[in-house]
């Protein structure tokens, strides 16, 4: 999502997170029936945040019929020592696109739209380029507009929003489509989406809590967070944080922040199907449509889909609702089991590139098995970047441009690089992206590529703009870069919080943005971004002098280009 521009400032250098400190701030409503699944939750969730590194950790747990706690962990203030409390707020980020769409789903009962109509029939003024076909309400609220993610509503010549396929067809997460929908309300409800959420749903359900835009003035009731102190450089697990600024979003693809006991009171509705206090803030037709799934949405896991504003797949054989949120420094999940009338929210105050899936889908798994009875399943790994899967795939010794090597060695689960008379240990941060902790490799992951069809061996191996050939495919070399390519390459950096600093880099012979998104040329220093093809996000360089540009359009900002000799 794209809030108001503002800079990020880091105000203090902390250390890693230490551990040992990690126990429940605050409890509340816990049956004694589920009194040791939770302390088994608690252990987890100890484990899980001090190998994390997360400085606090906000829980509501809520079952259909009631509340059963809200709990917090660590701290807001990591220098003080002052812990999280239940009235902290923690920003939900993407989690808002589920109220989103039950506002438009209440709009749609009152007979004030239709889910099939242009979105330009509401709004006129949406400056978007669609060469494909009318985007509908559905397609917005399902993310297969076509359009780009992270486009602002309001575009300069350089940022409007150029749809890449036949909307209906794909599924691409948008948040500009949201950001959209949130105009679509207050064209229709007459006031601005914080203020229709506000009445419509937060009111009802007794959110009095819930802050539906991010500002200055609930900044006293906000948990303090924090994000890598380098935002220059790919981010070890442990490594030193700052204390993120002030922000103001009120679009509505992501401004809610709201406490535990309230996002309890959210899950019930959803868990009640629509219902909260005997009454219906949903129709049971409008639930359906919210709960139905949509469209394969891959990027929230095998078997995914996508309803309304909300993941849909199954969890153990039930089914379940769920969604996560990133915000510049907050990071949530939430996850509601329908079958079993359980729903679990997580939010963490700080942004270090993962979400809290884990904690919310142990807590479902956990409190289903007391609540029918079996023995508690076991408490899960804590850390999934310490694991890797089939090790062997990626050892070996790889050979670069100039005859130069990398050897990466296999362990029982863990790989290595050897580097000189160093073992550095890789941590995962994707199927085949690993982060090394050593100043040599700390600009960009390590990127194992594979074969795209059959036993998909691994072919490569890459590092922002070096290649390595794997022992398996010697017969391939690395490519000379390209000259008319090398202009384009350099870094460039934002202003705005969301985006920070993005490297161009060459490697055989192709453009790499970060060093894992490939750039595919499309116009006029205008290239396509990453693997979808066609996908309808892209890259535009700019206001050239003596050859090189000098701005670049991506990820729906303005990068400006800075030469500081850091690579």
């Amino acid at each position: 999502m794209s809030p108001t521009r503002r800079k990020l400032l880091a105000f203090s250098l902390l250390p890693a997170v230490p551990g040992g400190f990690w126990t429940a701030a605050a409890r509340a409503g816990a049956p004694d029936s589920n009194a040791e699944a939770l302390r088994s939750l608690d252990r987890f969730i100890a484990g899980y945040c001090s190998s994390m590194n997360a400085p606090g950790l906000t829980l509501g747990l809520a079952g259909a019929s009631a509340p059963i706690r809200a709990s917090c962990y660590g701290y807001v203030d990591l220098a003080a020592k002052i812990p999280v409390t239940t009235a902290h707020l923690f920003e939900i980020g993407s989690i808002t696109k589920s109220f989103v769409a039950l506002v438009i789903l209440q709009l749609r009962e009152e007979g004030k739209l239709d889910l099939q109509s242009p979105i330009r029939r509401h709004l006129p003024w949406l400056a978007m380029q669609t060469d494909f076909g009318d985007i509908t309400i559905h397609h917005l609220l399902t993310h297969t507009s076509g359009m780009p993610d992270d486009a602002p509503v309001f575009p300069s010549a350089h940022t409007r929003p150029r749809q890449a396929y036949i909307p209906g067809v794909n599924f691409h997460y948008s948040n500009w489509g949201y950001d959209v929908l949130g105009y679509l309300i207050e064209s229709i409800d007459g006031k601005p989406w914080p203020a229709a959420v506000s009445s419509r749903i937060l009111q009802r359900l007794g959110m009095n809590q819930t802050a539906a835009s991010i500002s200055a003035a609930m900044r006293p009731r906000l948990a303090q967070s924090y994000v890598p102190l380098d935002d220059e450089r790919t981010y070890p697990r442990h490594g030193p944080l700052a204390v993120a600024g002030n922000l103001a979003v009120d679009l509505a693809a992501g401004s809610i922040a709201s406490t535990p006991g309230d996002m309890i009171a959210y899950m019930r509705m959803i868990l009640n199907r629509g219902t909260a206090g005997g009454a219906r803030v949903v129709s049971e037709e409008s639930f359906k449509l919210f709960s139905t799934p949509h469209i394969a949405a891959p990027i929230f896991g095998p078997g995914a889909f996508y309803g309304y504003g909300i993941a849909v797949d199954k969890l153990d054989g039930h089914l379940r609702l769920r969604h996560t949120g990133g915000m510049v420094s907050f990071m949530s999940a939430i996850h509601m089991d329908l079958d079993s009338g359980l729903g679990a929210f997580a939010s963490i105050n700080a942004q270090l590139d993962y979400r809290p899936n884990p904690v919310a889908e142990f807590a479902l798994q956990i409190l289903r098995a007391s609540q029918e009875g079996r023995r508690l399943p076991p408490i899960p790994d804590f850390d999934p970047s310490q694991i890797v899967r089939f090790p062997r795939d990626f050892a070996g010794t790889y050979t670069g441009a100039g005859g130069r090597r990398l050897t990466v060695a296999a362990g029982a689960e863990r790989i290595h690089l050897e580097h000189g008379a160093q073992r550095i240990p890789l941590q995962q941060a994707g199927e085949d992206t690993f982060i090394a902790d050593h100043p040599d490799f700390d600009l960009y992951p390590l990127t194992f590529e594979r074969e795209p069809q059959g036993a998909r061996r691994v072919t490569a191996l890459a590092y922002g703009p070096d290649w390595y050939a794997s022992p398996s495919n010697q017969q391939i070399r690395a490519l000379t870069p390209a000259p008319e390519l090398a202009g384009y390459t350099g870094k460039y950096y934002s202003e705005d919080p969301w985006h920070g600093i993005a490297r161009v880099v060459q490697r055989q012979r192709q453009l790499w943005i970060g060093g894992t998104n490939p750039l595919t040329p499309i116009g006029d220093h205008l290239f396509r971004v990453g693997t979808q093809n066609p996908g309808p996000e892209t890259a535009e360089f700019a206001e050239f002098v003596d050859g090189l540009p000098r701005v670049l359009w991506f990820d729906g900002g303005e990068f400006r280009r800075v030469e500081d000799g850091a690579g």
